[in-house]
């Protein structure tokens, strides 16, 4: 067992790894089906770059189609035991997977710094480990809870109807898939497998093309803790063909998605063009986080910086939107300015992503490095003041300027659309009504803040909010909450992630007419 951290029980902030202290196993590039690696059956392959220096990773096997086939026929067979086996007996798997999960935890973090470029350092005095630290350590937290929630998944009875004894059970759908981003990619299959697997199903995961790595070693560990063939598959690949012939597949039952809103809405309709299938969908944000006047500006000034540059922004529920009492902008301005300049400080040059001096992380590829550059222009014609940034930072890697906007235009793209970057919009308010119908105003719904000393104040907005998730005087990224659910409201998403609730999203009800 790790020493203690606060919040995190199993974490100690030194125990992240180095280049120097870490020993990396042979990086693994193949599909995992029925508990094997094999290669693909066409054998094409793509290759893994990392953001942080450009250079090539690994070379990966690509799933297409007649992969997604025998992955599905893997989980089909294994399905009839598995489904059969028992809550206790399925959850003792998840308690050693747990413990592998964390032992693995400087190998994960290594190999996810090259695939996707976060650091190590700058996270470890807020009050959530490191953006790598976070991935092993919450997935085993994820693994346990989840391996004693399964008892819960009780069905119900009823005496109402004179003569009858009717009761209602759930039960697993089957085959489901899984398909996740490249942003947490290890605590995102986690995510999945957790409600799918313990309830009965058997699962089949596509990983993003961007970081297709680590779900293979969690692959492994999956194997190691000694879940039966077939139970589990990961499948790397890319949206269209892999992740299109999941969402099409016929004896796929169920599938969970992860990712933007445009792919999520092609899920759906490829399922109802199929079987029908269920689709849970966890998709974007543009959160709004409200700072009144009567804030304790010393913890909410770092909050409002922590969450634009958490993973460089590139979070569902990072806070891109950020409305100030007018009263109190200008103070909070600099000092929020000074804070990013801080947190941000070292160029990212020449220095190792896993060393004390990397605080800065770069976009995942070129295609979103690219993509921020657009908007970066676009605020220009936003109305809007560049105040901090606005331009990439190094001739090499894809690094972005930690960038903060001062008033741009409430309808303004950039104020609008998600940029999955570290750019924060700065906004203004004279009053709470004004802020809750700007702050509503957005076509998302996943997680909202505010900041203020006055409790009645703090629970009426919350209520206000048009969101799935509220931080009253916190703020995105939460630190232990793998309790409570995670969904989003409007175009934010369609289901639900952790929880109880998970649970009832990955079975399905059967109603029992009894007679007596």
């Amino acid at each position: 067992m790790l020493p203690t951290c606060k919040l995190f029980p199993t974490m100690s902030p030194t125990a992240m790894p180095t280049t120097e202290n870490t020993q990396s196993n042979k990086i693994e590039t193949r599909l995992f089906i029925n508990n094997e690696f094999v290669e693909s059956i066409e054998g094409e392959k793509f290759d893994v770059f990392n953001p942080y220096n450009e250079e090539k990773v690994a070379s990966v096997y690509e799933a297409l189609s007649g992969d997604v086939d025998k992955a599905v026929d893997a989980a089909e067979a294994a399905l009839p035991a598995w489904s059969e086996l028992g809550t206790f007996a399925r959850s003792a798997y998840y308690y050693k997977l747990a413990d592998l999960l964390e032992a693995a935890g400087p190998e994960l973090a290594e190999l996810e710094a090259k695939e996707t470029g976060k650091v190590a350092s700058m996270y470890s005095k807020s009050h959530l480990p490191s953006a790598l630290g976070m991935e092993h350590i919450m997935g085993a937290l994820a693994l346990r809870q989840f391996a004693g929630l399964a008892l819960d998944v009780q069905g119900g009875t009823s005496l109402a109807t004179p003569g009858h004894v009717n009761m209602v059970i759930r039960q697993p759908y089957g085959v489901c898939g899984a398909i996740v981003p490249w942003n947490i990619p290890v605590l995102a299959v986690v995510m999945k497998m957790c409600p799918a697997l313990v309830t009965g199903n058997t699962l089949v995961v596509k990983s993003s093309e961007k970081s297709p790595l680590t779900a293979l070693v969690l692959a492994r560990l999956v194997k190691e803790a000694g879940f039966p063939p077939g139970v589990f598959n990961v499948l790397s690949g890319f949206g269209n063909p892999c992740g299109a012939a999941m969402a099409s597949h016929m004896k796929i039952r169920k599938i969970g998605f992860t990712g933007s809103g445009r792919t999520g809405r092609l899920i759906k309709e490829a399922a109802a063009k199929s079987n029908l299938k269920r689709v849970s969908l966890e998709l974007g944000g543009k959160s709004p986080l409200v700072i009144f006047n009567d804030a304790d500006l010393d913890k909410a000034i770092p909050a409002a910086a922590l969450s634009i540059l958490y993973m460089a922004g590139q979070v569902c529920i990072a806070s891109s939107r950020l409305y100030v009492h007018a009263s109190i902008a200008d103070a909070f301005q600099e000092k929020l300015v000074e804070t990013i300049k801080a947190m941000s400080a070292n160029s990212p040059e020449g220095i190792d992503p896993l060393s004390p001096e990397a605080k800065h992380a770069p976009q995942v590829d070129k295609a979103q490095f690219n993509n921020i550059l657009k908007y970066l222009e676009l605020a220009k014609e936003s109305g809007g003041k560049i105040v901090l940034g606005g331009k990439k930072q190094t001739d090499k890697g894809y690094f972005i300027e930690p960038t903060v906007i001062r008033d741009p235009d409430h309808d303004s793209r950039i104020s609008k659309e998600e940029i999955f970057g570290p750019v924060l919009c700065f906004n203004t308010f004279e009053d709470e009504d004004e802020v809750m119908q700007k702050a509503n105003d957005s076509e998302y719904g996943l997680f909202a803040s505010v900041y203020t000393q006055d409790i009645s104040r703090a629970l009426r907005v919350a209520k206000k909010f048009e969101s799935g998730m509220v931080g009253v005087n916190t703020t995105s990224p939460m630190s232990t909450a793998l309790d409570m659910p995670f969904s989003g409201w409007k175009a934010s998403g369609d289901g639900v992630d952790l929880s109880k609730a998970a649970l009832d999203i990955w079975t399905q009800t059967k109603t029992i007419y009894i007679k007596i």
